[in-house]
């Protein structure tokens, strides 16, 4: 027997937490990155010569630096070994964008000395694409073919490897902002009382990680309660 309310059940209330926190974390990023886009560093530094300067200082002379449209859409893309600095970013001389730049420069280092977390997450990438886009669909179907729990059990195991790729995101987050203040400090590259306002700042952005996998976690959970163990009727 087919149910008509398994995507609109009482199981939804399970994702309510993770969605306040998701909300919570993505206000609290971009009011924590507004309040210090507005404190410009003492030595008149953009994001982009940050960058510049620290590449060159772990002698990674080859990754360019360029801009990107966009607000806070700051990303290292290992295929072309470039760092991308957004609008807010690029050209700012605010403590905020020096942050964020540091930590997407963080994740070329890890690129370049083979930081295992981040070889393992690009290395899943294109899996955790597929099993994402499969998993839904192949519980769906699995429910109109008068439950077919086999397929469903399948959908459920896809959609764990979205769980697994936002677990291994953490490491690479948290070691990438972890590198950015410890080069800003150790080469005075902000004041201390700036360095205060750049920790926040990625701080505040590991939250929106943090948020994600938490997110994650309850809708793998949420799939199990609704459709894990059942039999067909």
């Amino acid at each position: 027997m087919l149910y008509p309310y398994y995507f609109f059940d009482w199981t939804w209330i399970m994702l309510l937490p993770a969605l306040i926190l998701a909300m919570w974390a993505q206000a609290n990023v971009n009011s924590t990155f507004k309040k210090y886009s507005q404190v410009y560093n003492r030595f008149g530094m953009t994001g982009a010569e940050a960058a510049r300067k620290i590449l060159d200082m772990n002698g990674l002379y080859s990754v360019r630096v360029e801009h990107i449209a966009g607000n806070l859409t700051d990303h290292f893309d290992p295929k072309t070994n470039v760092v991308r600095l957004s609008d807010a970013t690029y050209n700012s001389r605010s403590v905020g964008s020096i942050g964020v730049a540091a930590h997407e420069v963080g994740h070329a280092i890890q690129h370049a000395r083979a930081y295992m977390p981040i070889r393992v997450r690009n290395a899943i990438v294109p899996a955790v694409n597929v099993c994402n886009m499969l998993s839904m669909p192949i519980i769906l179907i699995g429910v109109i073919l008068s439950y077919n729990q086999t397929l469903v059990d399948l959908g459920i195991i896809l959609f764990s490897a979205t769980v697994l790729f936002q677990l291994v995101t953490l490491p690479v987050e948290f070691n990438a902002s972890n590198r950015a203040i410890h080069t800003l400090e150790s080469q005075n590259m902000l004041a201390p009382d700036e360095l205060v306002g750049a920790k926040k700042v990625l701080k505040a952005a590991a939250l929106t990680y943090v948020a994600a996998a938490v997110s994650a976690i309850m809708s793998l959970l949420r799939l199990i309660v609704l459709f894990g163990g059942r039999r067909r009727d």
